[in-house]
């Protein structure tokens, strides 16, 4: 594929730990989607054997699945670093971010595939224009959700209602300007501080609405350890953002 060619696809990067049942599911729904989009699985080293399911996927999808394998279970944020890596060293145009579990729905990709050929960077939101479009969730984790997002946005001042939301869209010159390097997040503050470095680089956040259901298979891999770093790392964030060393 050419240069050009490839600028004009959008790579859709899913991460995956025991997922197999959940794969199979969603990876044809996003192709189906837009012609434009390939999907990217990182997968770590799952013990169900998700790595062999995706590969599985790309050889019936030929040229439109990859499979990115990786050695153990280093954290969500890793996972993505190495997914926007490999989406940006083949010259993809435009990188999105999406669960594996359906809680992140494919029909929700139009709007925002719509919102990301004028605007930098695309926010899938919980709660933009007031209202909340969560499904099957008991009430703690939406509290903890939506506390999450206001803790977020009220230290670092981000100008997003869903803070921490991970369906979101980046044009490739957003990631580039970011420096991957440079990001220290890896669970639920990943989100958070790519957000803020690209809002920091100058680049406009769009919210689009979605609507986010429960998995419906397998386990969340929400922890206390991943909530209590994003406690702690929010505030490192905005000391370094004061400090212009963001």
């Amino acid at each position: 594929m050419s240069q050009d060619a490839t600028a004009e696809r959008i790579l859709v990067v899913i991460p995956t730990y025991d997922e197999r049942e959940n794969l199979p599911r969603v990876v044809p729904a996003v192709l189906d989607v837009d012609p434009r989009l390939d999907v990217l699985v990182v997968d770590d080293n799952s013990p169900d054997g998700t790595g062999d399911v995706a590969e599985e996927l790309a050889s019936v999808h030929h040229g439109r699945v990859h499979v990115l394998h990786r050695e153990g279970k280093e954290g969500l944020g890793r996972a993505y670093l190495a997914g926007f890596g490999w989406g940006l060293e083949r010259e993809y145009g435009r990188i999105m971010e999406m669960d594996a579990d359906l809680s992140h729905r494919p029909e929700d990709l139009p709007a925002m595939l719509a919102a990301s050929e004028e605007h930098p960077v695309v926010v899938g939101s919980r709660y933009v224009g007031g209202r909340v479009t969560v499904i099957n969730w008991p009430i703690s984790r939406l509290i903890l959700s939506l506390f999450g997002s206001w803790y977020a946005r009220t230290i670092t001042r981000l100008p997003v209602r869903d803070a921490t939301g991970g369906f979101n869209s980046f044009r490739r010159d957003v990631l580039e300007a970011v420096d991957l390097g440079r990001v220290q997040s890896n669970g639920y503050a990943f989100q958070i501080e790519l957000k803020l470095r690209a809002w920091r680089k100058g680049f406009p956040l769009v919210e689009v609405p979605i609507v986010f259901t429960e998995r419906d298979t397998g386990e969340s891999k929400m922890s206390k350890r991943i909530v209590r770093e994003a406690v702690g790392k929010v505030w490192k964030l905005r000391f370094l953002d004061l400090f212009g060393r963001l």
